[in-house]
């Protein structure tokens, strides 16, 4: 049985929100010990219902700008691959690689020019979504993009509470974002 959906593992779900006087708690992640203070998403975790069955719902939510960028990064990583096919991005090295520091450089301008190409001619667009993902360990898994310049607090509480009401209205339009933007 799936964790997500028992009781007690709700229960304790609760307490910790009620002691936090929030409705939610975040999740701590392992990746996001590296990163500086990130404004641009959260991992959090919720109760709500599903199919009329309380449930835990396992919430990843993202600024539009972010989701933008690393679909735009994907895409420039891809079309770098077909260049350099025996080029392996740095976060796919195992330890034991050895760099070759002027494939790096050559790589490293290759994918700037793919980004600057891929976003001046706005092949990329998103719009925002909330999926849903029955499969996961953990209750219900959810990825929600969000039109916000931050994902904070405020952001997260509102769009829980429009969530639980099952009044969630997603903005329809498409989006796309330039690296210039994140400066601002």
């Amino acid at each position: 049985m799936n964790p997500g959906f028992d009781p007690e593992e709700i229960a304790v779900l609760k307490q910790e929100c009620k002691a936090e006087r929030s409705s939610f708690i975040h999740v701590e992640d392992e990746l996001e010990e590296d990163e500086e203070e990130n404004n641009e998403h959260a991992h959090v975790q919720f109760v709500g219902f599903y199919k009329e069955k309380e449930v835990i719902y396992d919430a990843l939510i993202y600024t539009l700008r972010l989701h933008h960028s690393t679909l735009v990064y994907d895409a420039a990583l891809e079309r770098l691959k077909k260049v350099m096919p025996n080029y392996v991005s740095l976060d796919e090295r195992p330890e034991n690689y050895i760099a070759d520091e002027e494939q790096d450089e050559e790589a490293e301008l290759l994918l700037t020019e793919f980004i600057e190409e891929i976003e001046e001619n706005e092949e990329i667009t998103v719009r925002e979504h909330v999926e849903t993902d029955e499969t996961f360990d953990y209750g219900i898994g959810l990825e929600v993009g969000l039109n916000k310049t931050e994902i904070n607090d405020k952001t997260i509480n509102d769009f829980i509470i429009r969530f639980n009401a099952g009044r969630i209205q997603l903005d329809p339009t498409l989006y796309a974002f330039s690296g210039s933007e994140e400066q601002d």
